[in-house]
């Protein structure tokens, strides 16, 4: 698999080449823990994994790091406050960041780096600018002066050319497109306030830092690839690349950076005003088990904004039944007796597929993600699987050999999705056995053969009561699954 990335640097998709093909190195922006993350972030989060499951599937071996961010304006007021330290105000939500991961089966990574642990490795990058002549000090702290770094908006393609000198900055968060010095080193203001003491004076570093400090931390260099929200494009990661590119002017940063579209709900942007905010909790609560709200969340281009509903939620419920249903329906056939392999072992499922229908799927399956990670294409060459799969089913027309290759298959196609059970399904469900439910179909098929339609719809009602959903072929059978 030979990716490509659509490069925000250059605005076009490149043919991605790594330094190192044998550890690629990731950065993605984490969250700020100070509440639950919404579904947005967690949009963001998930398209980190299917990067790195993606560059996996290709045979890369991933160095992968996301940042916690546990220091900035919010989360100082919010600890102050309520009284306590920010330590113990961020512990908690740190936590539910881990464990709204985890719900979402999202890989762990190699390095998670927190802020408050890494302040030596931002006040030495503020030295290297000082170094640089890049910084000035007014009032006690220290900014970072973008006029004196020429390829300051060359990332994000920002106008500079009306900034008023000295115009600055000292909130760690600022408007869209207003361009000003930004804060590197905050001196305290007040005695509540968290800070720390270092040759740059008693303060905290600007939230822009952090971010350059980490890798530099973790990796000691720049990256292969820099992943975040579109939203940080202006002005966090155009910042980050005049503070790190400033500090080491003989580096590239930067290889590759992505980034994944905004998140609305019913066509607006989300807001607690408007009653359309949700976190992941949220949806739970409302019944969706998390592999539907994780399909949903990674079916749309990273690229393209997606538009968040119940409505397309439940859309997106119907159209990952259909493909688990497929799959129950091969592993019946086999009597779920099919010799398993370990995902993680992609050569070896690569080599039990020689079936040239299946592996003319695979490739469709895999070109789609290696072309900056098109899952709806992917997705797309799933489904026309699908078709032919049932078809080929209902007519009996597999070789034993065929349908484990479809089972092999499918755990490819699961190494991105990371959501498809391969386990047997009980045969009693909740008391009623599998005897009494075929004997209901069957009463229902001969209803709609004598064209009773009204008794045949009240079986599948009475069915759908014992969570039973039925699924008709085109060939007039119909097959049956507990509805999760």
């Amino acid at each position: 698999m030979l990716f490509q990335f659509y490069n925000t640097k250059s605005a076009q998709k490149e043919p991605f080449q790594p330094l190192n093909p044998n550890s690629v190195k990731v950065y993605s922006c984490g969250p700020t823990v100070y509440n639950y993350a919404h579904i947005g972030n967690i949009r963001s989060f998930l398209f980190v994994d299917i990067l790195r499951r993606g560059l996996k599937l290709a045979g890369y071996k991933l160095d992968q790091t996301m940042n916690i961010t546990d220091i900035d304006d919010k989360i100082i007021n919010e600890s102050i406050k309520k009284g306590i330290s920010v330590e113990e105000f961020t512990k908690p939500w740190t936590d539910a960041f881990f464990e709204d991961l985890k719900t979402l089966n999202v890989e762990t990574l190699e390095h998670y780096p927190k802020a408050t642990e890494s302040i030596h490795d931002m006040v030495h990058i503020v030295h290297k600018l000082k170094e640089n002549g890049l910084v000035y000090e007014k009032d006690g702290s220290l900014y970072y002066s973008i006029q004196r770094f020429p390829k300051y908006g060359a990332l994000s393609r920002i106008d500079v050319t009306g900034m008023k000198s000295g115009a600055r900055y000292d909130a760690d968060e600022y408007e869209k497109d207003d361009v000003r010095d930004f804060v590197l080193w905050k001196t305290q203001k007040t005695k509540d306030e968290k800070a720390w003491e270092s040759d740059l004076g008693v303060g905290r570093p600007g939230w822009h830092l952090e971010c350059s400090a980490m890798i530099r931390k973790v990796y000691q260099s720049g990256v292969d690839i820099h992943t975040g929200g579109i939203d940080l494009l202006f002005p966090h990661h155009e910042n980050e690349l005049a503070l790190s590119e400033g500090a080491y002017p003989n580096e590239t940063f930067v290889g590759t950076w992505l980034h994944c579209e905004h998140l609305l709900v019913e066509g607006e942007k989300m807001s607690k005003s408007k009653g359309n905010f949700y976190t992941l909790r949220d949806i739970v609560a409302k019944g969706y088990q998390p592999k539907y709200i994780r399909y949903h969340l990674i079916s749309s281009h990273y690229r393209s904004k997606l538009n968040f509903s119940l409505k397309t939620l439940n859309e997106s419920k119907q159209a990952f039944d259909r493909i688990q249903s497929t799959l129950n329906r091969v592993l019946t056939k086999l009597s779920y007796e099919w010799p398993k392999i370990d995902a993680s072992d992609i050569s070896k499922l690569h080599s039990q597929i020689v079936s040239n229908k299946i592996l003319s799927t695979l490739n469709e399956f895999e070109s789609s993600i290696a072309d900056d990670l098109n899952l709806p294409k992917a997705l797309s060459s799933i489904f026309d699987f699908l078709r032919e799969i049932n078809s080929g089913l209902d007519l009996d027309s597999w070789s034993h050999q065929e349908l484990n290759e479809i089972v092999y298959s499918f755990q490819i196609f699961d190494v991105i999705l990371g959501i498809l059970s391969f386990e047997k399904e009980e045969e009693k469900l909740d008391g009623i056995d599998k005897e009494k439910i075929e004997s209901m179909i069957e009463a229902r098929k001969l209803a709609k053969l004598n064209k009773d339609f009204a008794t045949a719809d009240q079986i599948r009602k009475n069915l759908l009561e014992l969570e039973i959903q039925l699924l008709d072929h085109k060939d007039g059978t119909t097959t049956w699954k507990r509805n999760q």
